[in-house]
């Protein structure tokens, strides 16, 4: 599969039994639809963070295409915190695209990992500190 940012080949990691794309040129990382409810391990959290999910129409990002169906996908503002915060949506319901440290970013802003599971996780998946990721030091 290929990334929708950069178009490069993305990796597939297991990450707490959930199989994660993973873009190692950009970050960016595409779940496929449910995992996301299954790597937050709790569906009242994962209902309310999918139920905050709007779609942008006035987003001025450049749309990117779902690595699955090829069609494009939605912006999506996720929650209420400002600046806003968006994602790619599969319109087909494929899945969702974060963009480097943006996953993080939805779980500290919502609060939706008060033990740090999925950030020890990440930590341990990326080698890094497991909190937030910086977007310019990496190539």
């Amino acid at each position: 599969m290929n990334c929708p940012a950069c178009k490069s080949a993305m990796i597939t990691l297991e990450l707490a039994e959930v199989e994660i794309d993973h873009c190692v040129h950009c970050g960016g990382i595409w779940l496929d639809t449910g995992e996301l409810e299954v790597l937050m391990d709790n569906p009242l959290e994962a209902r309310h963070l999918l139920d905050s999910f709007r779609e942008d129409p006035a987003a001025t990002e450049r749309p990117r295409k779902c690595p699955i169906c090829e069609r494009k996908m939605a912006k999506i503002i996720v929650g209420r915190s400002e600046p806003p915060l968006l994602i790619d949506k599969c319109r087909r319901t494929d899945g969702l695209w974060f963009d480097k440290g943006e996953l993080r970013d939805i779980l500290d802003r919502g609060e939706l990992d008060k033990d740090s599971r999925i950030q020890r996780l990440l930590a341990d998946l990326f080698g890094q500190d497991g909190r937030k990721q910086s977007s310019g030091s990496e190539s």
